[in-house]
């Protein structure tokens, strides 16, 4: 080969490829529908006027509608429950403006292939004028590494990125990410959005086609069962469908509903918000004193299967914290279930973890013990410290008397009474009270027995 064929050869290799034939970019039609496809995805909205629920994010000006309808290109981060239209609403962005539209799963591809897709969006916007809706499912489990490859792509809007997580993404999305995308909460579709979703799908020829009688009664049960979770209802619905297909019948009726699908959803995680939601809730439930809101809260945890240990421990602790002396018992009950639950399991264990539940729901409150222990502790880390009184100080060695220690300290028992006057606290504390009984339950009398200690050890 000539030198100057060799020449022309390696320039050929480091010439910028010629852009790919086409047409530019333009709004898309949707998509066939793919008849054997699930019921969920056969009915996914098409417009933003099938979308039911999140009128927040949707309604006149609302940022969602504007980033749809192509006038605030921004990325985004879409947070919320299972069911609730966020692949949907990925879908609907580069769908309504003419984007190109790739998806990818936190739970299978990884650094290389976020690379392939923002270097392919690059290319594509440099010759085709193309821009590139990338949207990931569940982008909490992506590691550090993994969301920092999107840094730079997000920020010179190479892709409009589209995430979707069920986690909180102030816990679960690095925090570069986070500043440089719009976090938007969807929330739980109400049993009205749920309803109005399942008769659209009962009538809609992309669904049933009108082929089935929904009884009022199973419908009901469907809404009930979802939870707010459109795609749950959908696939209950189809199931249901199935079943009366099967029979021969064109009736779906609530028999045929339980027959199918007999548990409902439970929103919970144990790793992320829901957890600290739920175990929020079920506390603050124990100290409201709602019995039958903090069952609630337990029945979804243990549920959800949730860590009966961790569920003992909190109730250790709030027996001490909601309850304390107000009835010096309930300690001793969520200690004994705590031990029942290690002792017996699952799922006997719930009835130990109910009745200490129980227990300290409806027992009288009072935070004394925590808010004295807190005064303490925060006197000793402000400096409040001062050396110990030389008569309580150990006397048991060769040379303490000399230095004074153990030296007129008054022994209690002593006198008939049990209590006699004698400086305990340091000097620099004399005078300074933490525990300040209520007069709710057995604290009741420790309101009143608490002064005249007091009295009797300062005064004499």
């Amino acid at each position: 080969m000539a030198q100057d064929e060799l020449f022309t050869v390696n320039s050929d290799l480091t010439r910028p490829p010629e852009p790919p034939a086409g047409p530019g970019p333009g709004p898309r039609e949707p998509s066939r529908v793919d008849p054997h496809a699930p019921l969920a995805v056969r009915m996914r909205p098409r417009s933003l006027d099938e979308v039911v629920g999140q009128r927040h994010l949707l309604g006149p000006g609302a940022p969602l509608r504007r980033l749809v309808e192509g006038a605030a290109p921004a990325s985004v981060l879409l947070y919320g429950p299972p069911g609730t239209g966020k692949t949907t609403l990925a879908n609907l962005v580069s769908t309504a403006t003419g984007r190109r539209f790739v998806a990818l799963s936190a739970l299978s591809a990884g650094v290389k292939e976020v690379r392939g897709v923002i270097e392919e969006a690059r290319r594509r916007r440099a010759y085709q004028a193309e821009d590139t809706v990338l949207f990931i499912d569940e982008v909490h489990r992506f590691s550090r590494t993994q969301q920092d490859a999107l840094l730079g792509a997000v920020e010179d809007r190479t892709v409009l990125l589209v995430a979707a997580t069920t986690e909180n993404p102030s816990f679960s999305v690095v925090s570069p990410l986070l500043s440089r995308s719009l976090v938007l909460q969807l929330h739980p579709l109400t049993d009205d959005d749920v309803r109005g979703l399942v008769r659209r799908a009962a009538a809609d020829e992309r669904g049933l086609a009108g082929r089935f009688i929904l009884a009022e009664d199973a419908e009901d049960h469907v809404v009930r069962l979802a939870g707010g979770d459109a795609r749950r209802a959908l696939t209950a619905l189809e199931a249901a469908a199935d079943a009366a297909a099967a029979k021969g019948g064109d009736t779906i009726d609530l028999t045929t509903v339980e027959s199918t699908v007999d548990k409902a959803a439970v929103r919970y995680d144990r790793d992320g918000d829901q957890h600290y939601d739920v175990i929020s809730a079920f506390i603050k439930s124990i100290r409201g004193s709602d019995v039958d809101a903090a069952l609630h809260y337990l029945a979804r945890m243990i549920e959800a299967g949730e860590d009966p240990r961790f569920l003992a421990r909190r109730l250790v602790v709030h027996a001490s914290e909601d309850i304390g002396m107000a009835d010096p018992t309930a300690l001793q009950a969520a200690v004994t279930a705590a031990h029942a639950v290690q002792f017996i399991g699952m799922p006997e264990g719930r009835l130990a973890l109910a009745q200490a539940t129980v227990h300290l729901a409806t027992a009288p409150k009072s935070n004394a013990v925590i808010a004295g222990i807190d005064a303490a502790l925060a006197d000793v880390r402000a400096g409040r410290i001062g050396t110990v009184p030389p008569h309580l100080r150990d006397g048991h060695y060769a040379g303490a008397a000399r230095l004074g220690n153990a030296q007129g300290y008054r022994y209690p028992h002593d006198v008939p009474e049990g209590v006699l006057a004698q400086q305990y606290p340091p000097d620099e504390l004399v005078g300074r009270d933490y525990y300040h009984p209520t007069q709710r339950g057995a604290e009741r009398t420790l309101a009143e027995r608490v002064p005249r200690l007091r009295r009797t050890l300062r005064d004499g």
